[in-house]
């Protein structure tokens, strides 16, 4: 069901038919999102698009968490229809629908006024690091520490990641881990920790990863990393994670930050485990 908006500007639910325009609204910003990416992110959630004169000018993407939860993300509009308002449109439309949500999203220079405006607080930073490497260090392990793959009963990585991240990820664990590869960090034959990798834009994508502290992340960063050496490979990882450094002195430049802000009670991560690198800027 279509909503006007006003005489030229109308919003509709997002379909797959749409995923070949929002490509190239993403391309258009410099974005390396492919069209398995757009497909994964609306088959994991729900999207917007607003259409000018007939013709698709942006898009938002929403996905909720648990019953109290939600992120938001890829909320662009084409550099010929800025100044229209056509994003704080998008933007109003999402936060309808996830009316009664915290909603977290990770937000550009550009976009921080309208998000201001709209209630937002800024709550961290997230660094986009990406690149490839010549050769990885051996990971420091701990005495009874190793790196290994994920057992086929999942470990209890869902439970994990929820506690690790305050809300509920159980869903979305499952629907990373099917389409990637996932190892886990454990401590005395314990689960504390995992990463994941999968194919995402320019190549591939770790994240996300969960650890109880530096040197576990550290370990499981550079087991991906040693596996693919000079292959390009992305991490989003948060400020106070620690990582940052490191990952530049690997040969990952950050080339790139992000503004974490939360509408509502920002969520709140146990003390076992932490989020060192996100599923995504948009899927937080």
């Amino acid at each position: 069901m279509a909503i006007d908006v006003d005489a030229r500007v109308t919003l509709r639910s997002m379909t797959a038919q749409d995923i070949d325009a929002a490509v190239e609204l993403s391309r258009e910003q410099g974005w390396p999102h492919r069209e398995e990416d757009w497909a994964q992110f609306l088959e994991w959630g729900e999207g917007l698009v607003a259409l000018l004169d007939g013709r698709i000018a942006g898009t938002i993407m929403g996905w909720r968490f648990g019953e109290d939860m939600a992120t938001l993300g890829m909320v662009i509009v084409t550099n010929a229809a800025q100044g229209q308002g056509i994003g704080r449109k998008l933007m109003q439309a999402m936060l309808e629908s996830l009316a009664g949500r915290t909603v977290v999203l990770n937000a550009t220079d550009e976009g921080l006024p309208l998000y201001k405006k709209l209630g937002f607080e800024v709550t961290g930073t997230v660094l986009q690091h990406q690149g490839s490497v010549p050769a990885v260090p051996l990971a420091e392990l701990l005495p009874g520490e190793r790196v290994r793959p994920m057992g086929a009963s999942g470990d209890g990585l869902g439970d994990l990641y929820s506690k690790a991240s305050g809300m509920d990820r159980h869903a979305l664990f499952d629907a990373l881990a099917e389409c990637g590869s996932t190892v886990v960090l454990s401590r005395e034959h314990q689960p504390v920790g995992f990463a994941q990798l999968r194919r995402f834009g320019r190549g591939w994508s770790i994240a996300p990863v969960v650890a109880p502290d530096l040197g576990g992340a550290k370990a499981l960063v550079s087991h991906w990393l040693g596996l693919n050496t000079n292959t390009f490979c992305r991490l989003d990882v948060t400020l106070e994670s620690g990582l940052s450094e490191w990952l530049q002195k690997l040969g990952l430049p950050c080339v790139g930050r992000v503004h974490t802000m939360a509408l509502g009670p920002a969520p709140k991560g146990g003390s076992e485990a932490r989020i060192y690198g996100l599923a995504a800027q948009a899927l937080g």
